[in-house]
């Protein structure tokens, strides 16, 4: 690839990274907050059992959704590096693995349900715990969602801050974009390493400000890639550090 310019893999790669980030969001968006938000009940097992054994088939809906949602951060994963790498080699990769750690954290929500599952079954083994025992078991699975996905959300918010510097780097997207990227990004970081520590920062901060600003980030720049694509860089454009 000849330095500064952009070549055609990249510009396909953009439009797999345009449509792979606006599918996971409606995916995981239609999972987690349609069909798990309506089963699960904040505060009570029992009713949160009865819902999800009498709309199993809507529960299992949502672990199907996280497994696609996984695939989907696979995709884009690859299709941002493929982008992003001439600009730097080193940092692209940094991204990606921190990506692929968010991913691996939502690909254990899949199993955490399924485990919820198997509490509320009808195994012989299951024999030995009482109904209201099994209902708890089943809940606390249900809640580690909750803790996996703050375990990995520094992790997005790194590979989001690193991307969204890449970007602003190489100019492929508007800088001013770009940079509130770096900034939503980081604050996400920031607030998950705190939040990770003192468990009641949520109080001072609402949790839902932890990761939104960089969440309109991300759909905005997926937009972009999808409808504009990347910027075409003229003989004045940045200069790209190519990392052998």
């Amino acid at each position: 690839m000849t330095t500064g310019t952009i070549d055609a893999s990249q510009r396909r790669a953009a439009r797999v990274a345009g449509i792979a980030l606006l599918f996971a969001t409606a995916v995981v968006v239609f999972g987690e907050f349609y069909v798990s938000g309506n089963l699960v009940v904040r505060g009570d097992a029992a009713q949160t059992a009865r819902n999800v054994l009498a709309h199993e088939t809507l529960f299992r809906i949502t672990i199907a959704c996280n497994v696609i949602y996984v695939a989907s951060i696979l995709v884009l994963t690859t299709a941002l590096y493929v982008i992003l790498q001439p600009v730097h080699r080193g940092l692209a990769m940094i991204a990606a693995l921190c990506r692929f750690v968010f991913a691996l954290m939502w690909g254990l929500t899949a199993l955490n349900m399924l485990g919820a599952l198997r509490f509320l079954g009808d195994a012989n083994y299951l024999a030995a715990f009482s109904a209201d025992q099994l209902q708890t078991l089943a809940r606390v699975h249900i809640a580690a969602n909750f803790d996996a996905y703050y375990v990995g959300l520094p992790f997005f918010g790194l590979a989001s801050t690193i991307c969204s510097w890449l970007w602003f780097k190489s100019r492929y997207v508007p800088r001013a974009l770009a940079a509130f990227g770096v900034v939503a990004s980081a604050w996400c970081v920031a607030c998950g390493f705190v939040f990770i520590v003192f468990p009641h920062f949520n109080k001072i901060v609402n949790d839902w400000w932890f990761d939104t600003p960089m969440a309109l980030f991300e759909l905005a720049i997926s937009f972009w890639l999808l409808f504009r694509g990347l910027r075409p860089l003229g003989p004045t454009g940045p200069a790209i550090d190519r990392v052998a």
